[in-house]
């Protein structure tokens, strides 16, 4: 691992803890993590936007206008402005996702919630996921926080992942297996 990555993974960090830690004391985290992923959202759906933070040679000013433009039409919290606004005068903005993510993983391990991730070939619906929550609640004895994608390539079945366990029970997975066995035979 390079020098600049752990150095980019560790200030992100200690910036998302920064801010928790503010948003903490001031009683507003919900409104901060809130803002947290619309901004975030914004960020990985808007890619002229995400090439904007991503390019060296945007003026500061230029970066703190559109932040304080974008408080005023969302009505951001005015911690999470002058947190923004802290990254750009210290040139820090160019991490804002990666330290936005960090933040709402802290936010949600605080909480005591488990993060899961669940990819199925076929196309669930809210009852079912809700369902797939609620008993991988009772069974980690924890809070789940689920995120499920749709994935056509896995043919059948599906992929779960909750923490360090995984359990992949597709029918993509089980032709890789035959395939493999074939080839070593």
């Amino acid at each position: 691992m390079s020098i600049k990555k752990e150095f980019s993974d560790t200030t992100a960090k200690r910036y998302s803890l920064a801010l928790y830690e503010l948003a903490s004391e001031t009683n507003l985290l919900v409104q901060v993590e809130q803002n947290s992923l619309a901004f975030s959202n914004l960020i990985s759906v808007n890619k002229d936007f995400n090439n904007l933070i991503k390019d060296p040679t945007t003026n500061r000013e230029d970066l703190m206008n559109i932040v304080n433009k974008i408080s005023k039409i969302s009505k951001i919290e005015l911690l999470f402005k002058n947190f923004l606004n802290l990254l750009i005068i210290k040139r820090r903005f160019f991490y804002i996702d990666q330290i936005l993510k960090n933040f709402i993983e802290i936010c949600s391990q605080k909480r005591g919630e488990l993060k899961a991730e669940i990819n199925s070939a076929k196309e669930l619906n809210t009852d079912e996921i809700n369902n797939i929550t609620e008993e991988l609640s009772k069974n980690f004895k924890s809070k789940i926080k689920l995120n499920y994608k749709h994935d056509k390539s896995l043919i059948g079945g599906l992929v779960l992942q909750v923490g360090s366990t995984m359990i992949d029970t597709s029918i993509k997975k089980k032709l890789q297996q035959i395939e493999n066995r074939m080839i070593e035979a």
